[in-house]
């Protein structure tokens, strides 16, 4: 089976064989990640463009080694530095860099929708790394590849993603996925940070973070996104920790061998205590480093090498 899309814009339109197609594809690059020598040559002679939009470091620096890890041209667009700066379009910008034979657009964007006007506007082929508050498909896809690495089955597996909900790409592109592999979803945070009407992609929301954990397999915390929220959506940064803090008291609430993941990066002491997110249970180390392989699997998928 091979993959048949131009672009990976959204989880939302995949079907469940796609989505366990890019997993398996992932998997032999992972072995090639554990290797002395982390290098083939699969994509010799493409070229790879990040072109990021917002800060950065995991995801860049994750794409930037998948793609020198299979051999093609890595180039890293600073907009700062750019013409963007004079007041170039997006769309002239990704036209210039096609123009110079660039095989595959990374993007991360700030504006939701930008990954999608970019891919009806280039022939080349886009990877949306984030865009506004839309999706994140390339980092739900690492998460998903943690849980099943870690043994886990999709199939009634209960899943509580905790935190600010409404300003989060990753929760988004996780509850397409986790929802179409038949996982139980629940979404905990404070009614002010749940999207209206976010019931109708088939999760159940909990306002009590104890109740939302009660025997979940797998605890997904988020960040909390002070700088995309405009307005104060909680009375204090120690309120929230009090009310939605992952401590390590409320892990034994979730199913004995339950796993902890967080997207990054971590304010300690705010979403997570310390002492959780450094624990046995915790598999934070594990998707970064997954997100090698996976992102290895997409361009290769992508890129039409597949």
């Amino acid at each position: 089976m091979s993959l048949k899309r131009k672009d990976l814009l959204s989880l939302a339109p995949l079907s469940v064989d796609e989505i366990k197609l890019m997993l398996d594809t992932a998997d032999s690059f992972k072995e090639v990640t554990g290797r002395e020598i982390k290098k083939v040559p699969t994509l010799r002679g493409k070229t790879v463009v990040n072109l990021f939009f917002e800060p950065s470091t995991r995801t860049r620096t994750s794409f930037e080694l998948a793609a020198k890890r299979l051999s093609a041209d890595v180039i890293n667009f600073s907009p700062s530095s750019s013409s963007v700066v004079k007041g170039e379009t997006l769309l002239d910008t990704a036209r210039n860099i096609e123009a110079m034979q660039a095989d595959v657009i990374v993007l991360r964007h700030s504006s939701a929708g930008a990954a999608d006007t970019l891919a009806r506007g280039v022939k080349s082929s886009v990877i949306n790394a984030g865009d506004g508050w839309h999706e994140h498909p390339t980092q739900a896809l690492l998460d998903l590849y943690t849980i099943r690495e870690r043994g886990l089955g999709f199939e009634g597996l209960r899943v509580a993603i905790v935190g600010d909900v409404s300003h989060s790409r990753v929760a988004r592109s996780n509850i397409y996925a986790l929802t179409k592999l038949g996982a139980e979803v629940r979404l905990v945070g404070p009614p002010t940070m749940m999207p209206w009407g976010i019931e109708k992609l088939g999760v159940t929301v909990y306002s009590n973070m104890d109740e939302g954990l009660r025997g979940v397999n797998v605890i997904m915390m988020l960040r909390l996104q002070l700088e995309r929220q405009g307005r104060a959506l909680f009375p204090t940064i120690r309120e929230y920790a009090r009310l939605y803090g992952l401590t390590a008291e409320r892990v034994k609430l979730a199913d004995s061998g339950a796993i902890v993941m967080h997207p990054g990066p971590i304010n300690r002491g705010v979403e997570i205590a310390p002492d959780v997110a450094d624990s046995l249970s915790s598999v934070i180390l594990d998707q970064v480093a997954n997100g090698v392989a996976v992102r290895m699997g997409i361009l290769y998928l992508i890129s039409g090498a597949g």
